[in-house]
């Protein structure tokens, strides 16, 4: 009797412990297509949203050099550099006359191509106003500077009148670069600057991509 009892508790237990391997293993595989289908849904839309990217660059430079401004655009980022002798003079945060004229001319070509259409500007997360500086100085200086000129390009902007204004003024953000990507070995003219640089929503989801894959 007690042979028999031990031999079926025995048999009871292996098939208990073989239904729990059976469980845990649905489990992984349900995990495992659950994570596959995220994966391709954010690879998906990356190609998407990187697809829209182009089209809001492509657009941004063609636009620009049509009316010949005195900017420069990099076709990889989207980024707008223009020289800080546009906008102020030498060692000067005070926006010259000629500074604001040239941002009544930018400007509305700038927010017709990113905030007119719904679907351009929904691929935008931020646009950045930065202030660069050449090494020339000292580095606290330099910061000060570059911190003070964009955010008077930030006031300047704000009080002009064109399409789109509320909308951009929802995602514009101010920062200062100082010396930080200019040439350390030579005084450049072309490093001081005022870059208006787009953070596109597509970067979060390379972030957000990153994360799936490690795992995080």
């Amino acid at each position: 009797m007690n042979l028999f009892s031990n031999t079926v508790n025995t048999t009871d237990r292996e098939i208990d412990e073989t239904g729990a391997w059976l469980s845990i293993g649905d489990l992984m595989s349900g995990l495992l297509m659950i994570f596959a289908l995220l994966l391709v849904v954010t690879i998906l839309q990356l190609k998407e949203s990187e697809d829209q990217r182009i089209v809001i660059i492509q657009a941004l430079t063609e636009t620009l050099e049509a009316n010949k401004l005195n900017v420069e655009v990099d076709k990889r980022t989207g980024d707008i550099s223009i020289l800080d002798s546009v906008l102020f003079d030498n060692d000067s945060a005070a926006m010259k006359p000629q500074g604001t004229q040239f941002l009544k001319q930018f400007m509305p070509l700038y927010t017709k191509v990113l905030l007119t259409s719904e679907g351009m500007a929904k691929q935008i997360s931020y646009i950045v106003v930065e202030g660069h500086t050449s090494s020339a100085g000292s580095s606290i200086y330099n910061m000060n500077l570059s911190i003070q000129r964009a955010n008077e390009v930030f006031n300047t902007i704000q009080n002009l009148k064109y399409p789109n204004r509320s909308r951009l003024m929802n995602k514009l953000l101010v920062a200062g670069r100082g010396e930080a990507e200019a040439n350390k070995e030579v005084n450049d003219s072309s490093d001081r600057k005022v870059v208006f640089r787009i953070q596109f929503s597509n970067e979060q989801l390379w972030a957000r991509f990153k994360t799936l894959v490690k795992g995080e």
